[in-house]
């Protein structure tokens, strides 16, 4: 008797993704009796512990890491046959995901999904976010079929294309009350590299993780994202770049303030980027929508208001 399946590897890949039953059966849309009873099963049936209950949050015993590691091979070529089948049948991908950058905000894309919604192709839309290195890892990994806002250049080994989207414009700014905020211009490196950086935490997995903006030597605070990152710097907690669309507003009513700095930081590429094997009709719309769009390279740009 097969004591494995598809839903099982689901929740148990949620439950070490997000450290808990509870949220891993909101992610998987299971009430929490039922993630629990599936693992509890699991554990009967393989008679090992997967899990270490003991902590605030549930942690993979080796066995379950040995059998999570597999298990995501699994899961990957289960998503991959499906995906196949379907394009074979109406050339349609059964699902599409969609990493997004975490500078970018999803309103950007909301429009584009309702044209596609409107073309009733009945693939699946899957959206996620990465940061910096691990928008090109969720690409090299099979963990997205399509990435936008991946910035700097790609891994080496190729295997994917690029589109340009444009250029990131942004600005050195802190909170009116840091104290940078009162010091002459341009910041020299040697007075900025004082004061803490607040930094996005790189979401790679498999490659090296990157640092952007980030002194030598200079203390950083290192969030989950955008909204984080603005909300330390408002609160005065630290200094950083900042999109320019995203600090508009508070530059604007005078809770941030952008100061110049003496090295200044070039402006990066983002592009949207794609596997070159397997495309379908989903990841084709999306790339022409993309290439036809100027809505993200204008809030990239600063020139959408």
């Amino acid at each position: 008797m097969l004591r494995l399946s598809l839903e099982a590897l689901q929740i148990i890949d949620a439950i070490a993704r997000k450290g808990s039953f509870a949220a891993a059966a909101e992610e998987t849309h299971r009430v929490p009796s039922a993630v629990t009873y599936t693992v509890k099963k699991l554990e009967d049936d393989l008679d090992v512990q997967l899990f270490d209950r003991s902590g605030h949050r549930a942690k993979l015993t080796e066995a379950g890491e040995a059998l999570l590691e597999e298990g995501r091979v699994l899961l990957r070529a289960a998503n991959d046959i499906e995906c196949r089948v379907k394009r074979v049948a109406t050339g349609w991908e059964t699902e599409l995901r969609i990493v997004l950058d975490v500078l970018l905000p999803f309103d950007l894309l909301w429009p584009m999904v309702a044209e596609f919604d409107a073309l009733d192709s009945g693939t699946r839309l899957r959206f996620s976010r990465e940061a910096l290195a691990g928008v090109w890892d969720a690409l090299t990994e099979n963990r997205a079929d399509l990435v936008i806002g991946a910035a700097m250049d790609g891994p080496a080994g190729g295997g994917y294309a690029t589109l340009l989207l444009g250029e990131a414009a942004f600005v050195f700014a802190m909170a009116p009350h840091h104290p940078l905020a009162t010091q002459p211009e341009p910041l020299s490196p040697t007075l900025i590299r004082e004061h803490r950086s607040i930094a996005i935490a790189d979401s790679a997995r498999a490659l090296l993780p990157r640092t952007v903006g980030i002194l030598a030597g200079q203390s950083t605070l290192t969030v989950p994202s955008l909204e984080a990152k603005l909300s330390a710097q408002l609160a005065g907690l630290g200094c950083g770049y900042l999109p320019r669309a995203a600090a508009a507003p508070y530059l604007a009513d005078g809770r941030l303030v952008q100061k110049v700095v003496q090295e200044t930081r070039p402006a990066p590429h983002m592009y949207a980027a794609w596997r070159t094997s397997g495309s379908g009709r989903a990841l084709k719309w999306w790339l022409d929508k993309l290439a036809a769009d100027r809505s993200i390279g204008d809030w990239m740009a600063a020139s959408a208001r």
